[in-house]
């Protein structure tokens, strides 16, 4: 694992993220994850919102937060003001990347757009998430992850038949507007190796869900066929689905390839359903999926979670639990891995919180520093390596502009 900063794969990049909330700041993440340093701007009036999101302890203060500002430094700027667009063009000048998630159109307005910042800095990439795009009849409209979700597909296929659509328990439609994003960025960042031109990255979140959603539009096209909300299952891609166990517990097991089932049905100790014509193909198991889940959960029941885990894997069956916040917390695999990686937190102290991923064997990611809670913690030294006077911040923060840490003319934290 890397000892300092640059031998991250992405140190030699510069970040100055302008979104707020979830899918601009993600985006950024990643990419800290990775090395790059990520410069917040907040708002000097009361910084990121996501300082207030999530389930929160006790005593009140967000445990979303640490999460997805960690790796960055913030400083504050109020970018609706003409001093402000001038240190945002300034910050823009010296970067590699500007991540925000903006209406179309803001940036324009502020004296911050592509068009301007390349006069600046023409080598800059600009990565723009929103939810519909930077151009249609539906750019100008707001747009959370859930309207993505609705607009992209999956919120129509997610849920039990008899019921209104459904949602995961995640901002799904962000997070992947933020991965795209963050993929986009590093495509540019190459291209800009050959060209020295930097590029718009336009991340739409309905556009990243629609990504996602395999075949379905060939589907409709050309058999007719419309995907619909099915529960835990995928029509005719049997068995796969998620069964009960002795212990109250629920286990999910995936044997739909032809010899993985007949390892399965040589686990249950039933072979002769693997050679039974109403199982013997993928298209015939799907035509007998409901008969497939009842012998299945018939034998399923007899066994723990713990023990079925064990001996359907030990059969080269495709298998696992089916994993609660607590049980991941509890299951050694994932601190194994470093997917929960204990992580000292400047209000919460000690906690686990999510790892980096993807692995990389070479020049791995890694936490480096915990999310900044005093706002605009880090506006007097990256100001000041803009060439900003200490007499210049002083009245900025005066005036508003910025906000200065504990100590400054207006330094304050949450």
């Amino acid at each position: 694992m890397p000892d300092d900063q640059e031998a991250l794969p992405l140190s030699d990049v510069r970040v100055v993220e302008l979104g707020q909330l979830l899918a601009g700041p993600f985006c950024g993440q990643l990419l800290g994850d990775f090395g790059a340093e990520v410069i917040k701007v907040e708002d000097p009036a009361r910084g990121d919102p996501m300082r207030e999101w999530g389930r929160e302890k006790p005593y009140g203060i967000s445990l979303w937060w640490p999460v997805v500002a960690r790796n960055k430094k913030s400083v504050t700027c109020n970018l609706r003001t003409k001093e402000g667009q001038d240190l945002g063009g300034r910050l823009g000048g010296t970067a590699d990347v500007l991540v925000e998630n903006f209406r179309p159109g803001t940036l324009e307005r502020w004296g911050l757009g592509p068009e301007q910042l390349w006069e600046l800095n023409p080598r800059l990439v600009v990565t723009r998430v929103t939810g519909y795009g930077q151009s249609g009849p539906y750019a100008p409209r707001a747009g959370f992850g859930s309207i993505g979700e609705a607009m992209g597909g999956i919120r129509y296929v997610t849920g039990e038949a008899d019921r209104a659509p459904s949602r995961a328990g995640i901002s799904l439609g962000d997070a992947l507007a933020a991965t795209f994003a963050a993929l986009g960025t590093l495509v540019a960042l190459h291209a800009r190796g050959r060209t020295g031109r930097g590029q718009v990255v336009d991340s739409a979140i309905y556009e990243a869900v629609l990504a996602l959603m395999e075949s379905l539009l060939p589907e409709w096209e050309l058999a007719g066929y419309q995907r619909e909300r099915t529960g835990s299952v995928l029509p005719n891609v049997a068995p796969s689905n998620v069964y009960p166990t002795a212990d109250g517990d629920m286990i999910l097991i995936a044997a739909n390839q032809d010899s993985v089932f007949r390892r399965l049905a040589t686990v249950m100790g039933r072979p002769e359903l693997g050679e039974d014509p109403r199982f013997l193909t993928h298209h015939d198991r799907g035509e007998h999926e409901d008969l497939l889940d009842e012998l299945i959960s018939a034998w399923a029941v007899q066994y723990t979670a713990e023990e079925l885990d064990r001996i359907v894997n030990e059969a080269g069956v495709v298998c696992a639990p089916v994993y609660s916040a607590a049980d991941i917390y509890n299951s050694p695999y994932f601190r194994e891995r470093e997917l929960l990686v204990s992580h000292h937190d400047e209000v919460h102290g000690e906690m686990m919180v999510p790892g980096v991923v993807p692995k990389l064997d070479g020049t791995p990611g890694t936490i480096r520093q915990a999310a900044r809670w005093t706002v605009g913690a880090d506006t007097a030294a990256v100001l000041g390596e803009l060439g900003v006077s200490a007499a210049e911040l002083s009245q900025l923060a005066r005036g508003g502009i910025v906000v200065l840490p504990d100590g400054g003319p207006t330094g304050g934290s949450l």
